[in-house]
């Protein structure tokens, strides 16, 4: 496989110089001697204005004779080269990719939404130039594929893969660091370097965003209860033990039962408690 090469072309100042030269005084041959075979001169000397090049800042021209690679220019100046070269201009500058959030399946099948902002550019001209038919078209195509291909390595969260330890949701780098792997491989082929790769949009498909937005909020109460409940009884466990090693009150297993009862309503509720004044005895 052939590689990138430099070329080394003109000045295109001297060129110029040269050309007018040879456009200039043959001029005047044909207007003052009458040398009118000097047209032919004139002819290739505007024939050979098609050799001039300019390459900007972070840009670069890539040369071609008769299909043949002969190199590419990526000093930034005013140059002349064959006229015969068909000149190819690929710019060297880093480039913005917002893809738009597609739908895919996750690793368990949920349908998701999710988009990715990649930063690239071309490192090879040879490569973007004849490995592929249209380099930007494929950076998208195959910063699709990627997507798609993430997408089915990890689940969006671990309510469906509980042994999942890497999440699309919260893989953070490392899922970052896995897409721009997986970009590499696919655009080094087309001669293009991936600066950076993030994830930019995530959520569920519409179908099932209401589903999984309410099983989401059941999975934090059901936490948040957990630790209420928790704390409530080593509460309760507190309350029994300090009561009886101070004798303040002597429970049988009724009372306890009762006295148990009432403190984890009252923990445990998501209301304030309503006090009931008990003017009788302990035992109504």
């Amino acid at each position: 496989m052939k590689e990138e090469k430099t070329y080394l072309p003109t000045s295109g100042y001297i060129a110029l110089f040269l050309i007018l030269l040879f456009i200039i005084v043959p001029v005047l041959g044909i207007i003052f001697v009458k040398m009118f075979p000097l047209f032919i001169i004139v002819a290739i000397a505007v024939f050979c204005t098609g050799g001039f090049v300019v390459v900007n800042p972070n840009e670069s021209s890539v040369l071609v004779l008769f299909g043949a690679y002969k190199g590419t220019i990526k000093e930034n100046g005013f140059y002349w080269v064959n006229p015969f070269f068909n000149k190819k201009k690929i710019s060297l500058r880093a480039l913005n990719l917002n893809s738009d959030p597609i739908k895919v399946n996750d690793k368990v099948g949920n349908p998701i939404m999710i988009g990715i902002v990649l930063v690239w550019k071309v490192e090879n001209t040879y490569k973007a130039a004849f490995e592929v038919d249209d380099f930007t078209h494929f950076v998208n195509i195959q910063s699709e594929a990627a997507i798609r291909k993430l997408a089915g390595h990890y689940p969006y969260d671990n309510f469906d893969d509980e042994q999942a330890d890497i999440t699309l949701r919260s893989g953070g780098e490392d899922v970052n660091e896995k897409l721009e792997e997986e970009l590499r491989e696919r655009l080094a082929i087309a001669g293009i370097r991936v600066m950076e790769a993030r994830i930019s949009y995530l959520a569920y498909a519409s179908e099932i965003a209401s589903a999984m937005l309410r099983r989401q909020q059941a999975t934090a109460i059901v936490a948040a209860r957990y630790k209420i409940v928790e704390g409530a009884v080593s509460m309760v466990e507190m309350a029994l033990e300090q009561l009886s090693q101070k004798e303040i009150i002597e429970f049988d297993d009724e009372k306890k039962a009762a006295m148990v009862s009432n403190l984890m309503v009252v923990l445990c509720s998501d209301k304030d408690a309503s006090p009931v004044i008990n003017t009788g005895t302990l035992h109504q």
